[in-house]
């Protein structure tokens, strides 16, 4: 159940905070006062987009803010799916908008718009000004008749889809496999051609590094042979005036003179390691210098070696790894093409799988679809007369159509209807005006109500083209749903708002030269004046105050009975 709504700096609102119950709350209030700016309010709470410009002028940011008891397993659950807090048993959503940017959190949590509306999914149910027109389209009475029929459709359902991707990625493999039957000798020939290409070349993953390196050493070796040589001369021991000539005169002059001091021995030592090292780094330059000389066919050999693996990572990837995984999948696909019949073969019993379990599912939703569609045309029918509907009929046809397989099924699911005597049952399309489309959206709410757990529903103007006595059938049936489920109505009658539980007035009023909009909960002789004024107008006459009292009268007897 909905606690509170908060919201602040949105449109005209500066910050109203309204206090719900049980039962029946009505918002009623001049047209342009701001009524349905709180329910759009709640809407972007919930996960909608919202107008860049929503936030007040003079605001640096929009809040809204929505708290929930937790009252079904279903919220119980959806919370812990994504792994949210709970706070004392309830659900604190918030929505801010901050610089254009905006921040959803539940329970202190950041979430995603995504995830607020899925947790919206088992709170709350909103019917908005318009959405009455929605039944005019087939399609929606395909969604209502599942959500009639609940949890056994749905899971159909999501199977369906699972299967149905299946069945259109194989159906696409087999069409793409027949294009591809008349090029397979071209195909063949050039997949042959490659694995050929590639297999003679016995490639090795780190090849090309070795022989780059090799290679670099060629075909500068002259200049290395230059520097080495340089090197070994300057630091051997063939001059005089090389580096280990001194050093070894070095080391025989301290030995002459080590026997006299003692500490001279560490020296001598040092010395002699330094000989020993020098000695050994020109053995090792000489090695290297030898191993520089290499015949101008090695060479060339190199070259060559490197200029193929070169091309073939030109060709076939980038990379030696990449040209190895291209083989082998060409080794595939010449397996492939040598037995294409066979593959194709293969392709059509596995699409022919795909569209056999499709259509097996298609048809247990079918039967799931007609049997509860007499139910619900049924709970419909009684719906309906209680909203004034006389003598209305109503049916919901659910045709197969075995050749158009989708998503959802193979059923076309349509609303008929009649409410006159000796008609025959119509598309609501054909039939229905504004006024009985807004009643039928109702009967269907109160239908599925019963089915979905959600203890919340939102009505925005549901008395759009309806008067008189329709309109005290429509209020009773809201004082009806509002034994069992919390509802909120957004409403211009007097009918309706007769019947509230809880009655807020929505006003607007100009404060240090800004206008705002304000709520203020009406009890006793206000609720009598607010009635009065949507009976009338500004005339509040005694007549008009008389009709005002009897009708919130007539309203109590039928909630008390």
């Amino acid at each position: 159940m909905l606690q509170s709504i908060h919201v602040k700096n949105i449109a005209l609102i500066d910050d109203v905070e309204i206090e719900l119950d049980k039962g029946l709350h009505i918002l009623s209030g001049e047209t342009g006062a701001g009524k349905s700016i709180i329910i759009d309010a709640v809407n972007f709470t919930l996960g909608k987009r919202m107008p860049k410009d929503v936030v007040r002028e003079d605001a640096d940011y929009a809040l809204c803010e929505l708290v929930f008891t937790v009252e079904t397993p279903e919220q119980e659950e959806i919370l812990r799916k994504l792994e949210l807090p709970e706070e004392d048993g309830l659900i604190v959503m918030q929505r801010k908008i901050t610089n254009g940017r905006g921040i959803c959190r539940v329970n202190g949590e950041n979430v995603s718009a995504g995830a607020l509306r899925e947790l919206a999914g088992v709170l709350i149910d909103i019917h908005g000004q318009h959405e009455h027109q929605s039944l005019l389209y087939e399609k929606k009475h395909r969604e209502i008749l599942d959500a009639y029929c609940g949890a056994p459709c749905e899971e159909l359902l999501k199977e369906l889809r699972t299967a149905y991707q299946t069945y259109t990625e194989q159906k696409h493999a087999y069409e793409e496999a027949q294009e591809h039957s008349a090029n397979r000798e071209h195909e063949l020939e050039l997949a042959q051609f490659e694995e050929q290409e590639i297999s003679e070349a016995h490639v090795t993953p780190g090849e090309d590094e070795q022989l780059e390196a090799d290679y670099r050493k060629m075909l500068h070796a002259r200049k290395i042979a230059e520097a080495v040589q340089t090197v070994h001369f300057s630091t051997g021991y063939e001059s005089g005036e090389s580096a280990g000539s001194a050093i070894g005169r070095g080391v025989s002059e301290l030995r002459s003179v080590e026997e006299y001091d003692p500490a001279l021995s560490d020296l001598v030592e040092t010395l002699t390691q330094i000989d020993d090292l020098l000695n050994d780094f020109n053995r090792s330059l000489a090695d290297y210098e030898k191993e520089l000389y290499f015949e101008e066919q090695e060479f060339t050999q190199t070259e060559e070696r490197l200029n193929l693996l070169n091309r073939l990572k030109s060709k076939y990837g980038g990379s030696l790894e990449a040209v190895l995984a291209y083989h082998k999948d060409l080794l595939a696909n010449i397996e492939k093409l040598n037995d294409y019949d066979v593959y194709i073969a293969n392709l059509q019993k596995d699409l022919a799988e795909s569209e056999r379990k499709c259509r097996t599912l298609c048809e247990e939703i079918s039967s799931i679809r007609k049997r509860e569609a007499l139910l619900l045309a049924e709970e419909l029918k009684k719906g309906l007369i209680d909203l004034n509907f006389l003598d209305a009929r109503f049916e919901v046809r659910v045709e197969e159509d075995p050749e158009k397989i989708t998503p959802d099924g193979f059923d076309q699911v349509s609303f008929l209807i009649s409410t006159n005597p000796g008609e025959k049952v119509k598309p609501l399309v054909n039939v229905a005006s504004g006024g009985e489309l807004s009643r039928i959206m109702l009967a269907l709410k109160a239908v599925l109500s019963k089915k979905d757990n959600v203890s919340t529903l939102i009505f925005d103007e549901i008395d759009t083209g309806i008067s008189g006595v329709t309109a005290g059938k429509v209020s009773e049936k809201l004082s009806d749903l509002s034994t069992e489920h919390q509802v909120i109505c957004v409403t211009h009658l007097p009918q309706i708002a007769s019947m509230a539980d809880v009655h807020y007035e929505i006003r607007k009023s100009v404060t240090d030269g800004r206008t705002v909009t304000e709520v203020k909960r009406l009890t006793g002789n206000e609720r009598e004046r607010e009635l009065a004024r949507m009976l009338s107008g500004a005339q509040l006459t005694d007549a008009v105050m008389q009709n005002a009292r009897e009708m919130l009268k007539q309203a109590e007897r039928y909630k008390n009975r």
